[in-house]
């Protein structure tokens, strides 16, 4: 299990309870506000052990962003004290301000990995919540490399990654569980670094700050296609008390129920927001957040949260129900499922004929660890309660798995973890079944999906399926920091465009096996398909061009142009479907249409299309290598149309250069008037046009070069030869390319 820094500010999404992580509301043991002037405040004054004192003081309460203030002013002081900046990263993760806890756990890290472990894997936690992969990959294989004993000694202060750590060492078994924990971080930024090449389509857009504020909003729920029901404090400023246990006094900072209405005539924005009366829903006394309706909108569940005084003031949490009856909406009952440990976030829906109440909760009878999703069958003669039943090993994890919704249209539950291979901290995964077998467990991916934390997701209940997601990702509004606090995201689903097709030979019209298939888009942002059979599938967005070609070592590809720039986001799904052409590598190539005017080396402006076949070509095929040999007619000195030819030959590769090119893969050569194609006189009198089509200039292929090809995949390092380690191509030398052992033709000047 991990730490109690993740537990604290989970918390916030169980109640969801602000007076605790990371927003120092209720946890603030002196007013902030008195002492902004440092000059004023006594502690800031004080010595360094009583500071030290009070910061651990204040870190122990959770109130995290205070701590920061003093542990920030000794380590001005000390600036090379490891527990000081340990402490620093570890309030900061707490807070989940990423990239400060990334920077002061390497510090850590660089100052005493013997006596804090775990700083190298905590460095690449917070590396990899703010996207930064590939660093973060470095980090865990780092502390894996570092940790390769089967038993480490941990710092008073180190946390221990996993609970229940005796004497502060970390046995052999016990490692052997955490080595799997942070390979699966890795395997999850591998997920994200392909995912985020590879986007799905859907759109994410915050929904504005009619809806969200600067402390967390939760629990979106859609009111059909006209309005929104969520929960929140719905505050912008500081929250400020001075009593952390008289939290239930502060009834204007509880979680309540709010609605908005969206506004007529514009997309997804939202008029500013209403308390919901439905029902006496709202308790001043409890935060209250998490509501759905039974189908048939007969009866309504939420959320009655609040802290156990008695119990380490922890976080209780239980659900409730209230029945529409001929006088409106009842009393809201506590529903009869066991009181054992915390049960929230519940979502009633049919499944099959069956009337399911899914819920989260830490209940330990049959749990797999943490917060795991739970159901119980909702008796339809008296509705009394089935006794609650885990999900299962499907979708529940030794981890954290909670904010169940289950879509009775597709038989899929969504849900939020922490335990499955995630792109960030919490992801949003979809399993198929329910409500006690799932199949096809998968991670929802990219955009809906970040480094950052995912939680709530819930489609419209009519119409085309768009819905809304709680993320703390950049663009929410932040009070602190700006990944700080959890904002409602509406999820605008685009039209699924996919392009699907074949490679094939040009000459035998066959399928080409073990090609890799490249899209650009006009950005130039590159994406890779390895084609094993000769097929391909790539999906598109709208607004984007795209061109299409394969490579496969001794062949030249055609290319497929497609187009999404015209499509509307309200457009049906579509599919394109196109074919490539592989043909084996020739000798030259000519150009039809580059001509020159009399004397002149400039290119004339009917000759820029066919160079832009020959752009084309090259920017399609880049392992190739060409000479560009430019001719003139048979007017003047030899010397002189020698050089000429040369200029014009230049002109070429000058103008391929200009446009992206590389100058290394062409050399420019000039033959003046050899090697005619037309005659420049007839019966001796001049004729113009067989001098014009001797003012020319042709391509010949030279190079095939292996390492120049595109990856077979993107997200790994090196090129397609060395992915594949069996490929072999011959060396190519003097010989024709793709041809060993034949000899290339003599070039003009050879003969």
């Amino acid at each position: 299990m991990l730490t109690h820094m993740r537990k604290n500010w989970l918390y916030l999404f169980l109640a969801s309870f602000i007076a605790i992580v990371p927003f120092d509301a209720g946890a603030q043991k002196r007013n902030v506000e008195k002492y902004r002037n440092k000059a004023n405040d006594p502690i800031s004054g004080s010595n360094y052990s009583d500071k030290l004192n009070y910061a651990d003081l204040l870190f122990a309460q959770g109130s995290y962003f205070n701590a920061i203030d003093y542990y920030q002013q000794l380590k001005q002081i000390d600036e090379r004290n490891p527990y000081i900046t340990f402490q620093l990263a570890e309030c900061y993760r707490a807070t989940r301000d990423y990239v400060p806890a990334a920077h002061y756990y390497t510090e850590v890290k660089n100052m005493a990995k013997k006596v804090y472990p775990y700083s190298a894997y905590y460095a690449g936690l917070m590396l990899k919540q703010q996207c930064e992969y590939q660093l973060a990959i470095q980090s865990f294989n780092e502390f894996l490399e570092d940790n390769k004993k089967n038993a480490i000694k941990l710092a008073p202060n180190d946390n221990p990654l996993i609970e229940n750590t005796p004497d502060r060492t970390v046995d052999p078994k016990t490692m052997k569980v955490i080595k799997k924990i942070v390979k699966k971080e890795i395997e999850g930024c591998e997920m994200a670094i392909k995912s985020v090449k590879d986007p799905q389509p859907v759109t994410l857009v915050n929904a504005g700050p009619n809806v969200n504020s600067a402390y967390t909003e939760l629990s979106p729920y859609p009111l059909g296609d006209s309005s929104l029901l969520f929960g929140t404090i719905g505050r912008n400023d500081v929250i400020e008390t001075s009593n952390r246990k008289g939290t239930a006094t502060n009834t204007q900072y509880k979680e309540k129920f709010m609605i908005s209405h969206k506004q007529s005539g514009f997309i997804d924005s939202f008029q500013w927001p209403m308390p919901f009366y439905d029902g006496a829903f709202n308790d001043r006394n409890y935060h209250t957040a998490n509501g759905c309706w039974a189908p048939g909108g007969k009866a309504f569940y939420f959320s009655k949260c609040f802290v156990d005084e008695n119990d380490s003031n922890k976080m209780k949490c239980d659900i409730y129900k209230s029945e529409f009856g001929v006088r409106g909406w009842g009393p809201a009952v506590k529903i009869p499922i066991g009181d054992e440990g915390t049960n929230t976030m519940p979502f009633v829906a049919k499944v099959g004929k069956k009337e399911i109440l899914f819920f989260a909760s830490n209940r330990t009878l049959q749990s797999r660890g943490k917060y795991d999703i739970w159901y119980s069958i909702i008796d339809p003669r008296d509705g009394r309660y089935g006794r609650p039943q885990n999900c299962g090993k499907v979708v529940n994890t030794n981890q954290d798995e909670l904010t169940p919704y289950y879509d009775s249209r597709t038989k899929t539950l969504y849900f939020a973890s922490s335990g499955q291979v995630s792109m960030g901290g919490f992801d949003i995964y979809a399993a198929e079944g329910g409500p006690s077998r799932y199949k096809n467990l998968h991670n929802m991916g990219y955009p809906i999906n970040t480094c950052a934390d995912e939680l709530y997701y819930i489609l419209d209940p009519v119409g085309k399926p768009d819905g809304y997601l709680v993320s703390n990702r950049i663009g929410s509004y932040a009070l602190k920091n700006p990944t700080c606090c959890n904002d409602i995201w509406r999820v605008q689903y685009e039209p699924r465009l996919v392009v699907m097709g074949k490679v094939v030979s040009k000459k035998t019209n066959e399928l080409m096996t073990e090609s890799v298939v490249k899209m650009v888009d006009q950005k130039g942002d590159l994406r890779t398909y390895n084609s094993e059979d000769g097929k391909f599938l790539f999906n598109m967005s709208r607004t984007h061009s795209y061109v299409i070609t394969a490579d496969k070592p001794g062949y030249t590809s055609s290319r497929a142009s497609v187009s999404t720039m015209e499509i509307k986001r309200a457009d049906p799904d579509d599919t394109v479907v196109v074919t490539i052409f592989l043909d084996t590598i020739k000798t030259s190539f000519a150009v039809n249409n580059i001509y020159y005017d009399y004397d002149k080396a400039n290119l004339r402006p009917e000759s820029v299309a066919s160079l832009d076949s020959v752009l084309h070509f090259l920017t399609d095929n880049p392992s190739i290598s060409v000479e560009i040999y430019s001719y003139t007619d048979s007017k003047g000195k030899d010397e002189y149309n020698l050089a000429l030819s040369q200029r014009r030959a230049q002109a070429v590769l000058d103008y391929l250069e200009k446009n992206g090119i590389d100058r290394a893969r062409m050399t420019a050569r000039g033959f003046g008037n050899k090697n005619s194609v037309a005659p420049n006189a007839i019966n001796g009198k001049d004729n113009p046009e067989g001098r014009q089509a001797n003012r020319r200039t042709e391509f010949r292929i030279v190079t095939d070069v292996p390492t120049r090809r595109v990856l077979y995949n993107s997200a790994l390092p090196g090129t397609m030869d060395q992915q594949e380690k069996n490929l072999q191509v011959e060396p190519q030398g003097e010989d024709e390319p793709g041809q060993p052992g034949k000899k290339a033709p003599a070039t003009d000047d050879e003969e």
